[in-house]
């Protein structure tokens, strides 16, 4: 075999063997004893948009802004070679020139050799970035359907407390725990799609079908945030239902008229302001004992900053409701 020949030989195997390399989709790159960049492949110089040339001959952590000079990595890279060691999945998360914040498990090995006595290092790149940030939503999804859920039963565990007994067959605390109960899953369906909703379109379905065609509504547009969704839902239900079975709907004449407005409130809060007026409904008396209906809608009101009051009008209950959006 001339020299020619030889060399041809040499030339065919590395080009063969630097595109072996290149074909790895993976970004590579290879350390000799001082852990400056003797090679690189494709992947590498596309993933961190760099020159070939700019980096072959630089120390490894020299490269970019000083990404890689991390302490920790610095010692375990230095001790693959003396230490036959390996770095597996050593995590990196930096905002890397040209492509921004990124997360990269780093992977180094001696690069194996015929003789075994090789001194160069291979280092491998696997971008998780995109994998961190699908297990980060899926744990905030977990951790916020766990705590809704935990809010909903306590919701449900109070609603079933605190509706009364006394007086009443089970079928009838059945159908009034069964309405709260309805209401609150709607209203909680809502909320959990994070969606805005109009609060006439939310008041309407709290009254629900028996007061649909009775109900009267008269006041500008107003958009509800989700987090607002319940505390209203149960609100206009519990004055709904407390209509249907003693008051304006449990007669055929009987209506409901609601009309509402915005308020500039201290600080440059906006209040929304609800009059809830039945008319043409049986003669109302003040109930001889404070009920669940009153303390949720008291209650409910000012937990949310405002305040509800309930006047019991022989002609119909008047129910003024503030509330700051």
């Amino acid at each position: 075999m001339i020299l020619e020949d030889l060399y041809r030989l040499l030339k065919s195997g590395h080009v063969q063997a630097q595109g072996i390399v290149d074909t790895m989709t993976q970004p590579i790159v290879v350390l000799d004893h001082n852990l400056c960049v003797t090679n690189t492949n494709n992947a590498f110089v596309r993933t961190f948009e760099v020159e070939r040339d700019d980096i072959l001959g630089q120390s490894f952590f020299a490269l970019g802004n000083g990404q890689w000079e991390i302490a920790e990595l610095h010692q375990l890279i230095a001790s693959v070679i003396p230490k036959a060691a390996a770095v597996i999945g050593f995590e990196v998360t930096h905002d890397f020139p040209a492509i921004g914040q990124r997360t990269f498990l780093v992977d180094a090995r001696r690069l194996i050799h015929p003789d075994n006595n090789s001194s160069n290092i291979l280092i491998l790149f696997n971008d998780v970035t995109e994998s961190r940030r699908q297990d980060a939503e899926r744990d905030f999804v977990v951790a916020e359907t766990r705590h809704r859920l935990k809010n909903l039963l306590a919701v449900m565990r109070s609603i079933a407390m605190q509706t009364q007994t006394e007086d009443r067959t089970a079928a009838e605390y059945r159908d009034i725990f069964l309405g709260r109960f309805e209401v609150t899953l709607r209203a909680q369906e809502i909320a959990t799609t994070d969606q805005t909703i109009d609060f006439e379109v939310l008041l309407r379905q709290s009254v629900g079908e028996p007061g649909v065609d009775r109900l009267h509504c008269d006041g500008p547009a107003v958009t509800l945030a989700s987090s607002k969704v319940l505390a209203f839902g149960m609100i206009f239900h519990e004055l709904g239902t407390n209509a249907v079975k003693y008051g304006a709907l449990s007669v055929p004449d009987g209506q409901i008229h609601v009309t509402w407005a915005l308020e500039t409130g201290p600080r440059g809060r906006t209040y929304l302001i609800c009059e809830w007026q039945e008319k043409n409904g049986l003669p109302v008396t003040p109930p001889k004992r404070r009920g669940y209906g009153t303390d949720l809608i008291e209650g409910t009101s000012a937990h949310l900053g405002g305040k509800a009051e309930l006047k019991y009008d022989p002609n119909g209950l008047a129910a003024t409701i503030k509330i700051p959006l």
